[in-house]
């Protein structure tokens, strides 16, 4: 039976971190005295913090200050999850029967290193993902599938025998044009947002080795 590998988005799949994003933006905003509402974080979300400083804060920043305000801001992210690290519903269970069914994971996020090895130690299943790729591996954040590609080359699984689980537009069109099955979760966009995912659950509960295997053959049938 031939490898199959599962590649995790980290933000609003593994974790519930739309308030701990939404708290952090705001944080530095306020920092920044500019303001900031919840529809402005909406319409930022999927992309890295640094291209949403860049596209905001472009002609008035130079690049080592938004590489400034980027630090910034993932360190507000980090005290936000210290104090209360908000577990998705059943990613430790899907974790562990991928695992045992002979999945190989990974984790690509447009996030930075130091975001992703704090989740990976809170949901204390480190040692089960074969790879992990996060936004400073990568050139080009999603929708491009730069960090897609690295994660299955990675793994050593081909393209079309990767799942991917998503909660952003921009990470399912990545999926989608790496040639992968793309699950949508909802949650953090609304389900028609995601209509171009090819299957599309609300919980990760919805999720078990069978049904992603099943998916991935079918596509190759």
């Amino acid at each position: 039976m031939p490898i199959l590998g599962v590649i995790f988005d980290m933000d609003g799949v593994l974790i519930d971190s739309y308030q701990a994003h939404f708290e952090s933006w705001s944080r530095l905003y306020g920092e920044l005295g500019v303001p900031y509402s919840e529809p402005d974080f909406a319409s930022d979300f999927g992309r890295t913090s640094r291209d949403i400083l860049r596209r905001r804060f472009g002609e008035d920043f130079s690049l080592e200050e938004i590489r400034n305000l980027d630090e910034r801001k993932e360190a507000l992210f980090r005290e936000v999850l210290q104090s209360n690290f908000p577990t998705m519903d059943g990613a430790v269970e899907l974790i562990d029967s991928l695992a045992a069914d002979g999945f190989l994971m990974a984790v690509g996020s447009s996030g930075p290193p130091e975001n992703i090895a704090l989740c990976l130690d809170k949901l204390g299943r480190r040692e089960v993902f074969a790879a992990v790729v996060t936004g400073a591996d990568v050139s080009r954040g999603k929708p491009d599938p730069q960090v897609f590609e690295l994660a299955a080359s990675r793994l050593g699984v081909p393209a079309n025998s990767c799942a991917v689980v998503e909660d952003a537009v921009h990470g399912v069109e990545a999926a989608n044009r790496a040639g992968m099955l793309s699950i949508g979760m909802t949650g953090t966009v609304e389900r028609d947002r995601l209509a171009s995912a090819e299957l599309i659950v609300e919980s990760l509960r919805e999720l078990s080795p069978a049904r992603i295997r099943n998916l991935i053959q079918c596509r190759h049938a």
